[in-house]
């Protein structure tokens, strides 16, 4: 039995780690890959997408595709050997960065799409 560890950490009610099932662990670490900021981790100064930082840029096709790219490849670097990714789409309106991810997981085959997102209101 593989444990995955439900991010962030909580604890169930009998006092034990929480743990989720393979998709939902997946999920939360596809967010931490997006939303880690590189250099925030101490022990993996290179962790992370940087997409954070884009939230405020102004809109334009370029910056689209430079972060359609800079997921993609984060994805790929840090999550190839649990999910494949088959669509990134991002999307940004004022302050709200959304990404809608189509990937399938590598173990069992099933596809999933998530949509994630940060900023805003």
């Amino acid at each position: 039995m593989t444990l995955h560890v439900h991010f962030p950490l909580q604890f169930d009610g009998r006092g034990r780690t929480l743990d989720d099932d393979e998709a939902l662990w997946i999920r939360g670490l596809i967010e931490q890959v997006l939303f880690t900021v590189p250099g925030e981790r101490v022990m993996r100064p290179d962790f992370g997408s940087g997409l954070r930082e884009l939230v405020f840029a102004p809109n334009s096709p370029e910056l689209a595709a430079t972060t359609q790219f800079l997921v993609q490849s984060a994805l790929q670097q840090w999550m190839a050997d649990l999910i494949t990714v088959e669509l990134v789409e991002i999307g940004a309106v004022d302050s709200r960065l959304s990404v809608n991810i189509q990937y399938s997981i590598r173990r069992t085959g099933m596809r999933y799409q998530e949509n994630f997102q940060q900023g805003g209101g």
